[in-house]
């Protein structure tokens, strides 16, 4: 039995399949997963991301110490509630883990992946030594990700006033406290929408609100399809501690400037950089009938071999996609094997599906 979120019981009432995902029991889908894909590209629909861990950090040193944890610069961050999407790496220029951090009130909020959870916390814990710094984890709370076109009028229909407004003024990548709440919007299936952070004793409540008000219950087969659909990122997959930002189209989230920030793993990304990046993270559009999976080899004619990263079958494009890493000399063909057959593949730039649009 893994660990489960306050929601195990109402998943298990609406008919979810539950599975384990990184020591988490988790809803895999709640009948059809291709339904509830197309359910919040057109619509909206909720997802329970309590196994995520949310770290509040906060003390004198708190800016300087996330100068040097994370690859991007949290001096960026001058308006309150603006989010920052960065890379954790190691010294090697690895990414330990890749997390979105807002600028709060009282420090930051950092909300870090559900599998990486214990490595994250002793490597942040590691790396405060020598700063006026504390980061704490909070388990006291839970977390839904309401996503699609109608998410944030949907949910402004259910909850306080004051709650409804900080919905409607939110800009993009922002996320603010109201109460007890603290509502992001942001996300990862490419859609609009919201994350909110709420107390673990108020969440099974909630949900159960929103889905009576006909925003449908989104497992975990949909979100992957989704932020895959998006070009988005998964650790484990796409990135780990053996892949560095650069050869994992996080090239844009690493902040350069100021030259003197040393933060962790800077050397070795600009010893990459001065030598010529070999790899590069690209999509693939499969023509023909297959499935693209991860871990499948990629050709390129003239150039050398390549991998899936992450691979399935697009239900927006209606056809099999695919990120992978492949030599960074890549042009636009290649073939991917599929058991044991080799068919042509469109390489693309690894964004498929934004706020419903097509783009490929």
């Amino acid at each position: 039995m893994g660990q489960r979120t306050p929601l195990y019981e109402q998943h298990l009432a609406l008919g979810a399949k539950m599975v384990d995902f990184g020591g988490w029991d988790m809803p895999l889908h709640y009948g059809s997963q291709v339904e509830e894909h197309h359910q919040v590209r057109r619509e909206c629909g909720v997802f329970d991301v309590s196994h995520m861990t949310v770290v509040d950090v906060a003390g004198r040193d708190a800016k300087a110490y996330l100068q040097r944890l994370l690859a991007n610069d949290v001096a960026r961050l001058t308006t309150l509630g603006k989010a920052l999407y960065s890379g954790m790496l190691n010294e090697r220029g690895g990414v330990v883990d890749d997390l979105i951090v807002y600028l709060v009130e009282d420090g930051y909020r950092v909300v870090v992946n559900a599998s990486t959870r214990d490595k994250d916390l002793a490597w942040m814990q590691a790396q405060a030594e020598g700063f006026e710094v504390s980061v704490q984890e909070r388990p006291d709370v839970a977390m839904l990700a309401i996503q699609g076109p109608q998410a944030r009028a949907k949910v402004a229909e259910l909850v306080s006033q004051p709650r409804a407004a900080l919905i409607h003024e939110l800009k993009p990548f922002q996320g603010l406290a109201e109460g007890d709440w603290f509502i992001g919007r942001t996300g990862y299936t490419g859609e609009d929408g919201l994350e909110i952070i709420l107390p673990a004793a108020e969440a099974s409540d909630f949900f159960c609100e929103l889905v009576g008000a006909g925003i449908a219950p989104i497992g975990l087969g949909a979100r992957d399809t989704l932020r895959l659909e998006a070009g988005l990122n998964l650790y484990g997959q796409d990135m780990d501690e053996n892949v560095s930002p650069l050869a994992a189209n996080m090239g844009w989230t690493i902040a350069w400037e100021p030259s003197e920030r040393d933060f962790v793993g800077r050397a070795a990304l600009e010893s990459e950089r001065r030598n010529g990046e070999s790899q590069k993270l690209v999509g693939l559009v499969l023509e023909e009938r297959g499935v693209l999976r991860a871990h499948q080899v990629v050709r390129v004619g003239g150039v050398g071999d390549g991998e899936i990263t992450s691979g399935s079958f697009s239900p927006t494009l209606g056809k099999s996609i695919a990120l992978a890493r492949v030599p960074a000399a890549t042009g636009e063909r290649a073939e991917v094997e599929i058991r044991g057959k080799w068919y042509p593949v469109r390489v693309v730039q690894p964004n498929f599906v934004r706020h419903g649009k097509v783009l490929i």
